[in-house]
């Protein structure tokens, strides 16, 4: 594995954390009762033209079927001030909560840790008091995130990977794409541990033997680097070989890589011909169907790694449901997708899925599903289980909420104490973060998420400040039930 040491080995030490008191963000959204009935198992078959035939809607809540899940008030989420203090004893009021989701572990990375290269952002703006161009290379949070061991489960070392830099071709030639090895010391209940992560080294994404077949920015170099300008990258998997497997945006395309981040083959486009705006290949005067950054943003893998399950972020253009996201079947072993496809509906046409895994064995997918809101103003931030084996009538995967991220129990402090101003900690801590983007399943019902802070853009936790990454384990009772 190609891996290029730090300067140092652990970055900015992330401020403290402390509780916080303040009621829920008004109007968040609530978990919607999703049980359909399971009628069907078996994939759709594309048609020769493309994507297959339109369904009509059904099985699924409307908005306005979605119910509660709880009617107790929410808790003080936002520190109001500075020196309040919180005992890591469990409350009654916090111990009714203990068959609900619970916060177990939290790391931080600075969003200032920036990381060895040239310095970059020249084309960004200035925001939350930072200014460009950028003293090296930022991380700008983390769209993926894989165990840096296959098999390994505990979540404290990882392969994590940032997407394209700052969102667009035009302002991110200057960003390097990388893949980072990270280690992480997570703050767990009680205050043990110190919160901190730790940046090893990282892969860079290269194409040394010209498999790209379009212009790239460094084109006429040796490593042949590759660029946010070149590849908006979003998912990452391992198949069985070890290589490894991204999703990204702009074509969207599939890039093969082998575990030290260097281009095998020529980028895989969709196999029913649709583009994005960006494509490369989209030809004079033809009409993109997948709407600009609503790509591959997430992509599960089958154990094994041999089946990868790339899913749609966002609608198609000519879908006459809006809520379907397009769940496609592609093969490793050969390099090519299959003529299976499924369908995943969201709880409105507005949100997207964020990332992906498999629930153990068959196909149920653990997904995010999430609005474009931070911190008081948001209100969808959920896992929602998707069992593409048993669909309904209308031929969408099951589905049931698993989660709700802006409402998870913190009995045991994990998230204190707060920063002055800090939104969404204390003993009901909130992932109120507009991006979040990573999900690993661990061992039992714990799962691992983390966000893409779209640096230096977002300050859903402190008004005015960036968001740093963040990566929390929870605990979620029945995570692999039916």
């Amino acid at each position: 594995m190609l891996t290029v040491p730090m300067r140092s080995s652990v970055v900015d030490t992330p401020p403290t954390l402390t509780p916080a008191g303040h009621p829920g963000p008004p109007g968040r959204a609530p978990v919607p009762a999703e049980r359909p009935l399971c009628v069907g198992r078996s994939a759709r078959r594309r048609s020769p033209g493309g994507h297959r035939r339109a369904l009509v809607s059904g099985g699924h809540p409307t908005p306005s079927e979605e119910l509660p899940v709880r009617t107790r008030p929410r808790g003080v989420l936002v520190a109001a001030a500075v020196g309040l203090t919180l005992t890591a004893s469990v409350s009654p009021a916090s111990a009714h909560r203990a068959a609900e989701p619970t916060l177990l572990s939290r790391a931080l990375l600075s969003a200032t840790a920036y990381q060895p290269g040239p310095p970059s952002g020249a084309a960004t703006t200035p925001a939350n008091g930072v200014t460009p161009p950028y003293p090296g290379q930022p991380v700008p949070g983390f769209s993926a995130v894989l165990p840096a061991e296959a098999g390994r489960s505990d979540g404290r070392h990882l392969l994590a990977m940032p997407d394209n830099g700052y969102g667009a071709k035009g302002n991110s030639a200057d960003f390097l794409l990388r893949i980072y090895d990270i280690s992480l010391d997570p703050r767990t209940a009680g205050g043990r541990g110190t919160g901190q992560v730790t940046v090893n080294g990282f892969l860079s994404l290269r194409d040394p033997d010209g498999h790209v077949p379009f212009p790239i920015v460094n084109e006429d170099t040796p490593d042949r680097l590759l660029t946010g300008a070149d590849f908006d990258i979003e998912s990452l998997q391992r198949d069985g070989r070890g290589d490894l497997w991204v999703g990204e945006e702009f074509g969207p395309y599939l890039l093969h890589l082998d575990a030290t981040g260097k281009v095998l083959q020529a980028p895989v486009p969709l196999p029913d011909g649709r583009k994005s705006p960006a494509s490369p290949d989209l030809a004079p005067g033809e009409v993109p169907t997948v709407r600009s950054s609503r790509g591959f943003e997430a992509m599960a893998a089958a154990p094994g790694g041999r089946y990868l399950y790339p899913i749609l972020e966002g609608a198609l253009t000519d879908d006459p449901d809006q809520r379907r996201r397009v769940v496609y079947e592609f093969d490793t072993r050969t390099s090519a997708y299959t003529d299976r496809t499924w369908s995943i509906r969201l709880a409105e046409p507005q949100l997207v899925v964020g990332d992906a895994q498999v629930l153990g064995g068959g196909r149920r997918l653990l997904f995010i599903e999430r609005d474009d809101f931070e911190g008081p103003e948001a209100r969808v931030k959920r896992l929602v289980v998707a069992d593409l084996d048993c669909t309904d009538a209308a031929g969408y995967a099951s589905r049931r909420v698993a989660v709700d991220l802006l409402d998870i129990a913190d009995p045991g402090g994990v998230s204190s104490p707060a920063r002055p101003g800090e939104f969404g900690v204390g003993p009901e801590f909130s992932f109120p973060l507009t991006s979040v983007e990573s999900l690993l399943p661990l061992g039992g019902n714990r799962v691992l998420v983390a966000n893409d802070n779209n640096f230096p853009g977002n300050d859903g936790r402190i008004a005015g400040r960036p968001d740093d990454t963040e990566l929390i384990v929870l605990d979620v009772p029945g995570l692999r039930g039916r």
